[in-house]
């Protein structure tokens, strides 16, 4: 009987290992183009324009093109930064547009997928690292961050993310989380 809790216990304290251990590494698709594109001609659209804002926007700074690819209005659900278009440009423009790489083999933006649901597309990233585990000292991890906009012709209109107050190293209208 002792041995039979006691191999349960071991079994247990095995199993809770993976728990705390590195997940599969996160990895974006070699060529993401293919993810943004769609045979219907509205998610076409979309799928297009949810693109551009990945990378010509939130990757490269382009947000002088910002009124391309967002509605006026920009509802924001990330408590970090406040709606509308014009709000959205001047907390993200701070910094220099950069150069778009023309092969998106080079985007720094690596993406893992891109779902749609009616209006809705979601664009899910591998998140730039990897990072230090602190649970782990000497230990990286890699992780997601993904972002869900609902498009009203060919704009995205409104925009959720994994956005949260008083982060360590984000929330600041930086765009980082």
């Amino acid at each position: 009987m002792k041995l039979r809790i006691t191999l349960l216990g071991i079994s247990a304290l095995i199993a809770s290992a993976n728990l705390f251990g590195q997940a599969a590494p996160v990895v974006g698709a070699v060529d993401p183009t293919p993810l943004f594109k769609d045979k219907d001609k509205t998610l076409n659209k979309n799928k297009q324009a949810a693109m551009h804002i990945v990378i010509d926007l939130l990757a490269y700074g382009h947000w002088n093109e910002a009124d391309k690819w967002l509605t006026e209005k920009y509802i924001q659900h990330n408590p970090a930064f406040g709606s509308g278009r014009q709000v959205v440009m001047t907390a993200f423009s701070k910094a220099a547009p950069q150069p778009i790489p023309a092969d998106p083999k080079d985007w720094k933006t690596k993406i893992v997928a891109v779902t749609t649901q009616g209006k809705d597309i979601v664009c899910v990233a591998s998140v730039s690292g990897p990072r230090p585990d602190p649970r782990n000292p000497g230990q990286t991890y890699t992780t997601t961050h993904f972002d869900m906009w609902r498009f009203v012709d060919g704009k995205a209109d409104e925009h959720w993310d994994e956005g949260a107050i008083n982060v360590p190293g984000g929330g600041q209208g930086k765009g980082k989380q």
